[in-house]
């Protein structure tokens, strides 16, 4: 069968053009800093978000700890939001592996952690207390919805953050998605961050990978702390050229994705019983609830829309999340949405 799969934007896989680049892709050791194809994604990679070098990594997770591990010394702490993906689904790497001790805030339901918690949470001067040595942001915010952080905003925590002499570094597995959205520039989202990462695969479609981008003497720390975390790769311009396909051509046509995420959103909200987040969706990512006393449970929602050919995303709870991406077009739109009206509309709600 094939899949209408809204799970994720995990779950692409690489487009033509990048499975062609792939199998002509020039490479050398990388390890040696010889691969060229690595070397041009990485370039290109720091010019686009206006940084000054930038570092190939297999995940994201691994792009968010060496940043953490190049900022933080053991004890030290970081600020964080309580529904981070850092905080809640990186396996607690930065304290396993750094002894980095984080201090969570919480996010507000527009991914944002509000100025004045993060003032409160910055550590006195004080031989009892751990330093604050980092503030952490995620745009867009995954489990908050995907909505965007603004320019605006970034450059406020970042000027909070630079006048205590903190480093700030944002999350940004789906930066692109919040630019696309907002009609800004990437750098306008970029400039206030000590350090960023970012996703190759996702929307973007790569088959794996990420970029660590920052100043030339911050990436030079994170290259020995990729070492560390077992990230040297030798040949490796066979990925890496996905990437730069993903840089060059697919970032633009983000906004399908999110076009297609709201038509899909439009059909759920007509369906009595299913409870849209509000203004979702923001980007890419539709999040919606089950009412109640509807008459359907978690588990067997999704039973029966993989019945009808389309897996979705569960949430927890009653709440599910749909992802719109590169392989999921018009049709599938219309087909998903086929399936929600024939499921959701056929029980009736409790009297």
């Amino acid at each position: 069968m094939e899949w209408i799969d809204l799970r994720s934007d995990t779950v692409t896989q690489p487009t033509p053009a990048m499975r062609a680049a792939m199998s002509n892709a020039a490479v050398g050791d990388d390890v040696y800093g010889e691969d060229p194809t690595v070397n041009r994604l990485q370039d290109l990679a720091a010019d686009l978000v206006g940084k000054q070098a930038a570092l190939f990594v297999p995940s994201g997770t691994m792009g968010n700890l060496a940043a953490i591990l190049a900022h933080c010394q053991r004890g030290d702490e970081m600020i964080v939001g309580d529904r981070a993906h850092t905080f809640l689904f990186e396996a607690g790497g930065a304290s396993a592996l750094g002894g980095v001790h984080s201090r969570q805030v919480p996010n507000q339901p527009d991914g944002t952690l509000a100025l004045e918690d993060i003032q409160s949470a910055i550590r006195a001067d004080d031989p009892h207390e751990p330093i604050t040595r980092l503030i952490a942001l995620e745009n867009t915010h995954n489990r908050c919805g995907g909505v965007p952080l603004t320019p605006a905003y970034t450059q406020a925590v970042g000027e909070l953050a630079h006048e205590l002499g903190i480093a700030l570094h944002l999350d940004g597995a789906r930066l692109f998605n919040a630019a696309v959205a907002q009609g800004v520039d990437i750098k306008a989202l970029t400039q206030a961050a000590d350090s960023l990462s970012f996703c190759l695969s996702k929307g973007l479609c790569a088959p794996v990978g990420s970029l660590l981008c920052g100043s030339a003497e911050f990436i030079a720390r994170a290259h020995r702390i990729r070492k560390q975390l077992g990230g040297g790769m030798r040949q490796v311009g066979v990925l890496a050229a996905a990437g730069v396909v993903a840089l060059e051509s697919m970032i633009d046509r983000l906004a399908e994705d999110h076009a297609r995420a709201r038509r899909l959103a439009a059909v759920l909200a007509e369906i009595p019983g299913v409870i849209l987040d509000p203004g979702s969706p923001h980007t890419n990512m539709i999040f919606f609830t089950l009412q109640e006393d509807f008459p359907l449970t978690a588990s067997q929602l999704v039973g029966q829309m993989e019945l009808h050919g389309v897996r979705i995303g569960f949430a927890g709870g009653r709440r599910f999340r749909l992802v719109t991406h590169y392989w999921i077009g018009d049709r599938d739109i219309l087909v998903a949405g086929q399936a929600f009206r024939e499921v959701l509309n056929s029980l009736p709600l409790a009297a």
